[in-house]
């Protein structure tokens, strides 16, 4: 027999959604914002030449210039204020979380509550300003050796490092506005919409290679198939996942005697989520990005680089799926489901698993399932990140499709549509309590309510 609450979801409408008018604020601010980020992505970095850059993005869009130029909405080929977009504000947070995990001032500071969560994201702050100078300066130099600046100098480098750094924080500021006051996690909203947004350009240079010849019709049926089955794909293993039985017994609360139930324990088959793919990214990409800008200046350890490391190569991709298979363990191990912290809150609320005693054999029962199943996560992760990069490479598609952004459209798309659901839910649940005090009020007639003994 389905819940309340399922009854209540299967009774959504564009009617129900009219009514709420708090979502509808949400939805109109959180868009707002998106259209301010989107503007800001066509204001221009001084001293760039427009032309030089526009032919060189159009040479290296087949390789390292599509990957990053999807990943910041396209600022980085229109070289725009966001042109580093929210990674370096991703990559902070990911080795705050990661440091929180190892460290034990910074555990300690996890576990302080609300005070504790204020500082770490202090700290996160601190480290995306020094993460965006570097990545900024570093973008800067690579841009004067490209030939790319009008006037070369230290005048540009400390422009572009002060607008490139000004607008990754304010993308940030962004986020968490859209987190605060809109719907969704506005950091991951920022990515999605700047894919989003490059996905319309890349299916028109896709099929402009079908139209001239360079790509038969039978292959970009195939493509299109490989996309939407591989969509499909991620959307099933985005949902999966092993239910562990969990027990509670009988208890006594004063001079109440609570029946014992039972409950499961869900566990992902991806726990990590997209954080993987990401974090390797942002490794592989670093190196290759100082080189490709680089040019002719590069030298012999940069050219081997961008020749053995580029995407598409054999020892990109084997590295790639190894950083991605490391980091989903290393990730959900350290951060997102540690087997101890679950071991413990089990045994605070007196809950176990059948067969299992509580404390640290439920911790090695639950460090065992989950390696298990991050044998097939971490295996779906490098595979839907690298089979579009290799049928793209080996197709010779000029086009960049890639499997993290696939990753991150499912994710996010999945994240946004429930706290949706969760609005109007909330929102129906305020309208049956409303409803149920207004018949209180007709059933009591007009009697009035009891008052207190008066005070002397």
């Amino acid at each position: 027999m389905a819940s309340a609450a399922e009854q209540m979801a299967s009774n959504l409408s564009w009617s129900t959604f009219g009514k709420a008018t708090e979502l509808r604020q949400r939805i109109l601010f959180t868009i707002g914002l998106l259209i301010i980020y989107r503007v800001g992505t066509y204001i221009p970095v001084p001293g760039i030449d427009g032309a030089e850059l526009r032919q060189f993005m159009e040479d290296v869009a087949s390789g390292l210039g599509g990957v990053v130029n999807l990943f910041t909405g396209g600022a980085i080929g229109r070289m725009g204020v966001f042109a580093l977009g929210i990674m370096p504000y991703i990559s902070a947070s990911i080795i705050i979380q990661l440091a929180s995990a190892m460290v034990p001032q910074l555990e300690a500071l996890k576990k302080e509550g609300e005070q504790g969560r204020k500082k770490l994201n202090q700290y996160t702050r601190y480290g995306t300003v020094l993460l965006a100078t570097f990545q900024a300066y570093g973008l800067a130099v690579s841009l004067e050796s490209g030939g790319l600046v009008t006037d070369p100098g230290w005048f540009f480098r400390a422009a572009c490092v002060v607008t490139l750094v000004g607008g990754t924080m304010f993308l940030m500021w962004l986020g968490e506005q859209i987190t605060a006051r809109g719907i969704g996690n506005g950091i991951s909203l920022i990515i999605f919409v700047g894919i989003i947004a490059e996905i319309p350009g890349a299916f028109a240079q896709f099929f402009e290679s079908g139209r001239s010849g360079d790509l038969s019709t039978p292959v970009i049926l195939g493509v299109i198939i490989m996309l939407l089955a591989t969509l499909t794909f991620v959307v099933f293993m985005e949902r999966s996942l092993r239910k562990i039985h969990i027990q509670y017994p009988r208890r006594q609360v004063g001079m109440k005697v609570y029946d014992g139930g039972t409950s499961h324990l869900p566990i992902k088959v991806n726990p990590a989520g997209v954080i993987p793919a990401i974090f390797a990214s942002s490794l592989l990409l670093l190196p290759t990005t100082i080189s490709t800008f680089s040019g002719a200046d590069a030298g012999p350890v940069m050219s081997w680089i961008l020749t053995m490391f580029g995407p598409g190569r054999p020892l990109y991709l084997l590295f790639f799926a190894g950083m991605i298979i490391f980091f989903t363990y290393f990730y959900t191990h350290n951060v997102s489901f540690k087997v101890e912290d679950v071991a413990d809150n089990l045994k605070s609320q007196n809950g176990f698993i059948p067969g299992i005693r509580p404390g640290p054999k439920t911790a090695e029962y639950l460090e065992y399932v989950t390696n298990r199943i991050l044998v097939l996560g971490s295996a779906y992760l490098a595979l839907v990140v690298l089979l579009p990069e290799m049928i793209r490479t080996q197709l010779a598609i000029t086009a960049y499709f890639g499997g993290t952004s696939i990753l991150i459209i499912v994710s996010v798309g999945m994240d946004t549509v429930q706290q949706v659901q969760s609005h109007l839910l909330a929102h129906q649940y305020e309208g049956l309590i409303e409803k149920s005090q207004l018949r209180g009020r007709k059933s009591g007639g007009t009697r009035k309510p009891r008052k207190g003994p008066a005070r002397r």
